[in-house]
């Protein structure tokens, strides 16, 4: 009971480090911010107390409603959300921190491009973290890219990490990760390697469902036909569910790509790409795999469908914009359930989309 009472401490420790000080803060940053029809993550820049957006080409400018914003603990804005900027020029948000110093930030956007790519597609831009491991990106502030390394770090386990594969270039290595008895007994006997688009929220931690702190997508406007990224896989050689029961099939990795429309708190189905596999693959090797857009039909497994049946209509599949994509690799398809094989070995680089 004691190292679970820790367990649990180390938990709320690790979903509570901020900006800790004595007396008034004077901590005016802003540490997320979201627009209506952004394109990619907001850069923010706390140096320079800038933040830049991109837009989609024939959006108004005029028009941008501000839909996010998170400021640091006990700092307020003279702007709230649902307020309209017009990002036609520069505008400025100010920051008045507990103390009372203010801060200018400048808010300026750009026009996306027609073909856009993941930021870090490549996966070569890897930082370190404050608890002293790394994860994708230039830094926690700006990364589109998460895994599920804040939630394991806590027992020593990093299931996620960067692999030099040499002349400057990296890629992600996930590896399906032993968590020890203690972890067994509790039904998390193991940790699978994963990285995704989106956000791992450390307020959301949940020891016994590892998907509960994660925020998956990121803005996204592109429509490419295809997926094409290099992969290597290994699948460890005891396939076992969260019981510890052993399996009659083998563990296998999945990769899949999905483009969803987000409006109204609702998210829909714009299109589909997936990759589950189980056979050997030890050298990377590059692998394509084509968007479907539109609903499923029979000839496609139910694990590929999204749970609610939630699809754009049939109309507009042919031709709306998605706001999000979901990009996810993962070492055990079945991870987040605490099932897999340890052992099992996931590389993924170059994750590029291809546009007709």
């Amino acid at each position: 009971m004691k190292k679970i009472t820790l367990l649990m401490l180390l938990v709320l420790i690790a979903s509570c480090v901020g900006e800790d000080y004595f007396g008034y803060s004077s901590y005016g940053n802003i540490k997320s911010v979201s627009l209506s029809n952004q394109a990619s993550n907001a850069q923010i820049n706390n140096d320079s107390l800038q933040v830049i957006v991109e837009i989609p080409s024939g959006v108004d400018l005029s028009t941008i409603v501000l839909t996010e914003l998170v400021l640091s603990s006990f700092a307020s804005a003279d702007t709230a959300i649902g307020d309209t900027l017009n990002l036609e020029t520069p505008q400025f948000i100010v920051i008045t921190a507990e103390d009372g110093t203010k801060y200018n930030w400048k808010i300026k956007s750009f026009i996306a491009t027609a073909n856009p790519q993941l930021d870090n597609y490549d996966l070569n831009q890897w930082y370190k973290t404050s608890a002293d491991y790394f994860e994708p990106g230039i830094d926690a502030t700006s990364t589109i890219w998460g895994t599920g390394n804040p939630g394991t770090q806590i027992l020593n386990k990093l299931a996620t990490t960067p692999l030099d594969l040499g002349s400057s270039n990296l890629a992600a290595k996930m590896e399906t990760l032993d968590n020890g008895k203690l972890a067994g007994t509790f039904g998390a006997p193991i940790s699978a390697g994963s990285i995704f688009t989106g956000v791992f929220n450390s307020d959301n931690i949940d020891p016994t469902n590892p998907q509960a702190a994660i925020e998956f997508g990121t803005p996204f406007i592109g429509r490419p036909v295809k997926v094409k990224f290099k992969y290597a896989y290994q699948p460890g050689n005891e396939n076992k569910n969260k019981d510890g029961d052993l399996l009659d099939y083998s563990d296998a990795c999945d990769v899949y790509a999905l483009l969803e429309v987000r409006s109204g708190g609702k998210i829909e189905r714009l299109a589909t790409a997936w990759f589950r596999n189980e056979e050997v693959q030890n050298e990377l090797t590059t692998k394509e795999l084509e968007f479907t857009y539109g609903a499923l039909d029979d000839s496609f497994p139910d694990y590929m469908k999204p749970i609610e049946g939630r699809y754009v209509s049939k109309d507009s599949a042919s031709f709306v914009l998605p706001t999000h994509v979901t990009f996810v690799g993962s070492s055990s398809y079945d991870g987040a359930n605490f099932a897999g094989a340890i052992g099992s070995l996931l590389i993924i680089d170059d994750v590029e989309f291809v546009y007709e």
